[in-house]
């Protein structure tokens, strides 16, 4: 038998089982709580509860450690590709040649969308956000692939995947197009996914479009760094919309919306504003001092889960000298603010004291505005990488015959019980 935990209250003592995973610390198990002693736990944001049972992603916050399926983010990022990571996070390993053959083939062959679909851009106000437009546009694609939303057939969920990870790129970029007030570009099955996506934002009638493999490399890569990050506030939103059964499409809209939050995927944009905001190497002392007298908020530094050096941000500081330097802008001064910025919160006992390490938000901002990308397409990106991890999470949940529709319980805080007065008496 394994180890339990015994939970007291008003003199009743019941024993809970102590659940041990591959990593991580114990997890005790309350599902019996309510029924044995009729109390719940309380635990807003949900910080201390684990809600489900994984095995994509594993994170310890504390020494610094991301792994998808085992395999250590930074090697995924050096060595692999973004297709075979996605293979990797929805079938658990790494695909051997004819896997990945046939795979990266099914998403190459799936990027056109519906020409119907095209016109659905065009009720959108011409300066509307283009993640509002990824909310309607990815939730729209129930109504045009209804063929595979049928969620207990295992063949209809594998096309909805390998649909939605091939369309993503696409509907991104159309977003991105119709906000500039150009034509879309069609994808094409010859070039690589980044190299496509790239293009369809990039390219115009008027010239021809050259791809650069130091972009396209650094655009892979991003996605890579972004593909799945555990039990977050998006991917917990598409689990909880799955639980009731909705179509795979539905639900990651409903991750797309929960994403657009500038506390979840609007944190580089953020940085960014911060590092323009203090423009140049000599603004940085008064600014850090405006931090440690609460004046001023340090963006793209710190965690929810990591307490350590995201593994994530180290590669992104690579990939960002790689494009800067690709592009001419290796000078570029926020840049510089940002390395001087990272080395003082790196050797300053006020950040040390308080964890306050560079997080990836820290240096994306700068990759992807040297890349061409506004702003407001950052948590667009962030989306179409972060598809994968949410389907995979959401195939796992499918699959899991102990899932349950998720209903987490409150404590209720309002009136007692009261009896109705009529209108003419109140």
């Amino acid at each position: 038998m394994g180890d339990t935990a015994k939970f007291e209250i008003n003199g009743q003592v019941v024993e809970l089982p102590v659940l041990k995973g591959t990593d991580g610390p114990p997890v005790v198990d309350i599902r019996k709580l309510y029924g044995a002693a009729d109390v719940f736990t309380y635990d807003p944001g949900f910080t201390s509860t684990a809600s489900c049972e994984s095995k994509i992603t594993f994170i310890d916050g504390d020494k610094g450690v991301l792994l998808h399926r085992g395999y250590p983010i930074d090697e995924l990022a050096e060595k692999s590709s973004f297709l075979e990571v996605c293979y990797l996070l929805l079938h658990g390993e790494l695909p051997k040649a004819p896997e990945f053959a046939e795979f990266e083939k099914n998403i190459v062959y799936h990027t056109m969308v519906h020409e119907q679909f095209d016109r659905f851009f065009q009720g959108f106000r011409r300066d509307a956000h283009p993640m509002a437009i990824m909310v309607g546009a990815v939730g729209a694609l129930s109504a045009f692939y209804h063929d595979s939303t049928n969620i207990d057939d295992p063949a209809q969920r594998m096309i909805a995947t390998h649909r939605m990870i091939a369309k993503m790129p696409t509907i991104a970029a159309r977003a991105f197009k119709y906000s500039r007030g150009q034509p879309f570009v069609y994808p094409r099955n010859d070039l690589s996914y980044a190299e496509n996506f790239l293009r369809m934002c990039f390219s115009v009638p008027a010239e021809d479009w050259t791809p650069n493999p130091v972009l396209t490399r650094a655009m892979d890569r991003i996605f890579i760094l972004h593909a799945d990050h555990e039990q977050n506030a998006s991917t917990s939103t598409v689990r909880l919309a799955g639980s009731s059964g909705a179509n795979p499409f539905a639900c990651i809209a409903a991750g797309i919306a929960s994403l657009w939050g500038p506390k979840h995927g609007g944190a580089n944009e953020e940085a960014l504003n911060m590092l323009k905001e203090i423009g140049t190497v000599e603004n940085i002392p008064d600014f850090v001092k405006g931090v440690k007298n609460r004046e001023r908020l340090l963006m793209g530094f710190g965690h929810r889960v990591y307490k350590n050096y995201d593994p994530r941000a180290k590669v992104m500081q690579k990939t960002c000298h790689e494009v800067l330097e690709a592009v001419g802008h290796s000078n570029d001064p926020l840049l510089k603010v940002a390395m001087e910025l990272e080395k003082i919160a790196l050797s300053d006992e006020f950040f040390i004291e308080r964890k306050l390490y560079p997080n990836v938000d820290f240096y994306s901002g700068i990759t992807l505005r040297a890349l061409g990308f506004p702003p407001e397409m950052f948590t667009v990106l962030f989306a179409l990488a972060r598809t994968v991890g949410w389907i995979a999470q959401w195939k796992e949940m499918i699959e899991d015959p102990s899932q349950k529709i998720g209903r987490p319980r409150q404590i209720y805080t309002g009136a007692p019980l009261r009896s109705y007065v009529a209108l003419d008496k109140r």
